[in-house]
């Protein structure tokens, strides 16, 4: 095929994937979608490779192949109109609030082709915590209802027997339904888009495209891979704790480059918790692939051939890969970050132009209550107040941009709208002065944010995160940025500070949240910053 046609089908095959994440953000019903953006899609091969995906969430897409995988494992025949749904860490899935919709494209000859990927963090999953997220599980029976893979709809038509078991085991049934249509809706506009473009080009004319966008994507990354010297590079990282009383847990990697090729090695990591970070299989293979792409081009496709260079060794049981049936929730942003910081803390030493200051880490906290304007439940997940992004070589990290795992990928929804939307008055969202590692670049800065909860009586807060003790890394000479400083502001002017992974906090009407979130990591020795630079942080009030 002539390099303008595969370069047409290349960014074809990206608008598709763009158009159906423009129809979740549109049609979805849950803050945590339609506001913060916690969802990815992909197309992938009729056997699970990852062919193109649009910028979402990093450590979504890196695991969608899975998914794919499981789906075929488990169903010998599959047909058109077929739509199957997973969620099961062990079975395809990452953690238990993304639920995953997989849904086969058919040539017109009957052959299949392709599988149109949607992946969506969903309000509440059941399980013992409200939001998905339970601090005190340590086995996942505890976290939420868990989904093999099972065929949710054939014939064109989805089972409303199923959809009503799962509606059944949510506390908010009518936002989980409104968002499984969405996810349903927007991989059915994938396989339409899909089907175009087979129309046009032909079955074997597009996979010889789809073959020739991957192999050009691993060329690429494997030219940049044979530019860094040779040689074997160690780095680690640490969880805080997992919150049954093991602390500084850790997370250590051994990168060996040779030539094109780049293998990892995490069998030295610590052994898996009784808490919820330990890591399922494909998150982990997800987050050792988000730090490999952070480190190639920009231009280089994130596809399966992107990754062909990168190979993962790991040991079972351990916190990176836990064994069935441990408790996983919080992977998908613990351990997923402290994966990705001790492989960019290893490969620094060979590429350190391209490696970047740490990220700041998550600390959801999750809030169920009465409305009283509305006289009805509510659940809340807290996306305001992010972290603040790494620096680089390039220049400062982003102010408030949010996790490694997500990139900025995940936003804080409109302020005024949540307001309206929830019992909730944010006197104050604003940047934390000091908070981004010093360094010849500084790390972006994090947030201050006070937040009243207006409920109907007392109002319910878990927590689920980790960075209160470990600050985002600096790279390269950088200083660490801050770590997080959460607490309540109760009637008495007293302070409760919030640990990390906690359950059942209440907060009476009127109480505040007082969140302090992590700044960024630092890029280069503080001593070489500009001074006009410094000078400049200081007018606008970024350093006290």
């Amino acid at each position: 095929m002539d390099p303008i046609t595969l370069a047409v089908i290349d960014n074809r095959l990206r608008a598709i994937v763009e158009e159906m994440g423009e129809a979740m953000l549109r049609t979805s019903y849950s803050q945590i979608l339609n506001s913060s953006r916690d969802f990815s899609v992909a197309l992938c091969s009729a056997e699970g490779a990852l062919v193109a995906q649009a910028d979402h969430i990093p450590v979504h897409v890196g695991a969608l192949g899975f998914a794919v995988e499981a789906v075929l494992a488990r169903f010998a025949e599959i047909r058109p109109g077929d739509v199957f749904l997973l969620n099961d860490p062990y079975h395809g899935g990452s953690h238990l609030p993304d639920l995953t919709i997989v849904l086969p494209v058919f040539a017109e000859d009957g052959a299949r082709c392709f599988f149109s990927v949607v992946r969506a963090h969903i309000t509440d999953v059941g399980g013992a915590t409200h939001g998905g997220y339970n601090p005190e599980a340590t086995e996942i029976w505890q976290e939420g209802i868990r989904i093999p893979p099972i065929r949710l709809g054939e014939g064109g038509a989805l089972r409303e027997d199923l959809l009503a078991m799962l509606c059944a085991n949510t506390r908010i049934p009518r936002d989980v339904r409104g968002d499984l249509m969405a996810m349903v809706g927007a991989a059915r506009l994938g396989a339409a888009r899909l089907q175009e473009l087979l129309a046009r080009h032909g079955r074997q004319g597009l996979l010889a495209a789809v073959a020739a966008i991957l192999d050009l994507a691993e060329a690429h990354a494997r030219r940049i891979l044979a530019s860094w010297p040779d040689g074997v590079y160690r780095g680690e990282a640490f969880l805080d704790d997992d919150g049954h009383g093991r602390e500084d847990i850790a997370i250590r990697a051994t990168c060996t480059k040779q030539g094109g090729s780049l293998h990892v090695d995490l069998s030295e990591s610590d052994p898996q918790c009784a808490g919820f970070v330990n890591s399922s299989y494909p998150n982990m293979v997800s987050a050792v692939r988000m730090a490999f792409a952070f480190l190639l081009d920009p231009e280089v496709s994130k596809n399966e051939g992107a990754f062909r260079p990168l190979s993962i060794t790991a040991r079972p049981g351990s916190v990176v890969w836990a064994e069935e049936g441990r408790a996983v929730t919080l992977c998908t942003s613990h351990c997923s970050n402290e994966i990705v910081e001790a492989i960019i803390r290893a490969l620094q030493q060979a590429c350190p132009e391209r490696a970047m200051g740490g990220w700041g880490r998550r600390f959801r906290v999750a809030i169920k209550g009465r409305d009283p304007r509305r006289g009805r439940g509510f659940v809340w997940h807290l996306f305001h107040a992010r972290p603040g992004g790494g620096a680089s070589s390039a220049g400062d990290g982003w102010n408030a941009a949010g996790e490694w795992h997500s990139a900025g990928g995940l936003k804080f929804g409109s302020i005024e709208m949540a307001e309206v939307r929830f019992p909730l008055f944010f006197a104050r969202h604003e940047f934390r002065p000091n908070s981004g590692g010093a360094g010849k670049h500084r790390g972006g800065l994090g947030c201050e944010l006070l937040l009243r909860v207006e409920a109907e009586g007392p109002a319910i807060a878990n927590t689920a995160g980790d960075g209160a003790r470990h600050g985002s890394a600096g790279i390269a000479g950088g200083a660490d940025g801050l770590p997080h400083r959460y607490s309540i502001l109760r009637h008495d002017g007293s302070e409760r500070l919030l640990r990390t992974k906690e359950a059942g906090v209440a907060i009476a009407p009127g109480e505040s949240l007082h969140i302090l979130s992590a700044g960024g990591g630092g890029w280069g020795p503080p001593s070489e910053r500009d001074p006009a630079a410094i000078a400049a942080d200081r007018r606008e009030g970024y350093v006290a």
